[in-house]
């Protein structure tokens, strides 16, 4: 009993640390305007709870992974340390399981539940209220259960039409609900095979954003006593512009706002230090072209394991256990590289998730969202951080085993999805790098030249025209 409640405390001080961290983060882009004291105020609160109970399972089911590879190494560094007793592998094991079974509720319950809760208004002819909305929610709920039933019966079969797994499906809890997540999983790692090569050639760009550029054959001075004249010619004609005309007034605006925030860039590039600008953009760079580098080396030499050794599948052999063996080839050093390595395939199929147009309705904005695209945001993070461990494993980029019900994915034994699967990452990532970096390089030339006035490059961004301060267009 001591032992199960040691395990239980230490599963609860985790996650009230991401609960915790996952409400800050929510809040901090919650629509402020919904914070009234009435009905919707309720119902928005309740719904802002079960969005941040599922952002802290997603953060949890991205943390764990890296948290069993460090622990598999400590046990192995120290196997005889009283203080480390407690980091076995049955908290490994029950932490999986825990991560799959929260998964599960709140991809399938919660999410749903909270979304219907927003949209719901009583059915007609019953008392308004909050009781009324439950209701409704409810039957929302019972009706989209039965909707995925029959959908999963009428997948089963016509894929597999055997009576073994028609009847299979009766068992809810051991097959029905893991087949089920297991679905799940390979369409969040079929939308991590799209939004990670993007994302990964879209780090350069946002890094590039956040750091301060080195200044090569340009003239920040001449640039800020332009883009201040610039600024002072709008806000005169902005003041001259009558208060009627309401559609004048906020597209000059909208310009004075741009012109500004170029302007705050520029001081910002001109009060940097010399290390600042030619030391720091320089090894962030080279950083990330390194570990962009070697995440496709690793999933090329994954390739070449597949071709020849069948125990590279992802369900080819069992692991040793944990404690019992590194998981690395280069032990300690090896393990902190996939950790690494799989922190930055997260951030970067997050950044390629709101990269991708599709997904662009969803971006978060600070203090401007709604709760239903709250939701949004929630179900999808915790569609591709479930499939994030899954990916890992699928591209070699670890050889953990996963435990639980993470691990019973059928299509993970499949030779041909795993070798496509691999392929079709390395030659996307490949050209996604390609494409940035020729275009980039392109159109660094063309500016360091003077021939970007010329209209050589072929981005429609660059083609953009604005109204200048006489009132003509001019080309950007």
């Amino acid at each position: 009993p001591n032992k199960y409640n040691f395990f239980f405390q230490i599963c609860f001080l985790l996650f009230a640390v991401l609960y915790i961290v996952s409400y800050f983060i929510i809040t901090r882009y919650k629509r402020k305007a919904d914070e009234q004291e009435d009905e919707d105020a309720i119902v928005n609160r309740i719904s802002l709870f079960l969005s941040t109970f599922t952002l802290a399972v997603s953060a949890g089911a991205v943390l764990l992974l890296p948290f069993s590879i460090i622990s598999n190494e400590i046990l192995l560094s120290f196997p005889q340390n009283y203080y480390i007793q407690w980091l076995n592998g049955s908290l490994i094991h029950g932490l999986w399981n825990l991560a799959s079974l929260f998964s599960n509720l709140c991809l399938f319950v919660l999410m749903p539940f909270a979304f219907f809760f927003l949209e719901s208004e009583g059915f007609a002819g019953l008392k308004k209220g909050i009781r009324a909305r439950i209701l409704e929610t409810l039957v929302m709920l019972i009706l989209l259960a039965l909707l995925i039933l029959g959908i999963v019966w009428v997948a089963s079969a016509l894929i597999d039409n055997d009576a073994a797994s028609m009847e299979s499906l009766y068992d809810l809890w051991e097959f029905y609900l893991p087949y089920l997540y297991s679905c799940i999983s390979l369409m969040g790692c079929l939308l991590l095979l799209l939004c990670t090569p993007v994302g990964l050639s879209r780090m350069f760009t946002v890094m590039g954003q956040l750091l301060v550029k080195p200044t090569i054959l340009e003239d920040l001075d001449e640039q800020m006593y332009i883009i201040t004249l610039e600024e002072e010619a709008i806000q005169r004609k902005l003041n001259g512009v009558s208060s009627t005309v309401e559609y004048q007034t906020v597209e000059l605006e909208r310009e004075l706002e741009k012109v500004r925030s170029k302007k705050t860039n520029l001081e910002r590039r001109k009060k940097a230090s010399a290390w600042e600008r030619n030391l720091v953009y320089p090894a962030v760079m080279i950083l990330l072209l390194i570990e962009t580098s070697f995440s496709v080396l690793l999933v090329a030499l994954n390739i070449l394991y597949l071709l020849v050794d069948e125990t590279a599948m992802p369900k080819g052999s069992g692991g040793p256990g944990i404690g019992n063996a590194s998981l690395s080839t280069f032990g300690f050093v090896g393990a902190a590289l996939e950790i690494i390595l799989i922190f930055y395939l997260m951030v970067s199929s997050v950044v390629g998730f709101y990269s991708l147009r599709f997904f662009e309705n969803i971006t978060p904005r600070k203090d401007d969202t709604t709760m239903t695209k709250i939701i949004g945001n929630c179900v999808s993070i915790l569609v591709l951080s479930s499939a994030l461990p899954v990916m890992s494993r699928t591209l070699g980029i670890t050889r953990f085993d996963l435990l639980g019900d993470f691990g019973r994915f059928n299509w993970l034994g499949n030779f041909y999805i795993v070798l496509s699967y691999n392929l079709l990452f390395a030659i996307m990532t490949t050209l996604c790098l390609v494409r940035k970096f020729t275009s980039a390089v392109r159109e660094e030339l063309l500016k360091a030249l003077g021939l970007d006035k010329l209209h050589l490059s072929n981005n429609p961004r660059d083609s953009e025209t604005k109204p200048s301060a006489n009132g003509h267009q001019k080309t950007l």
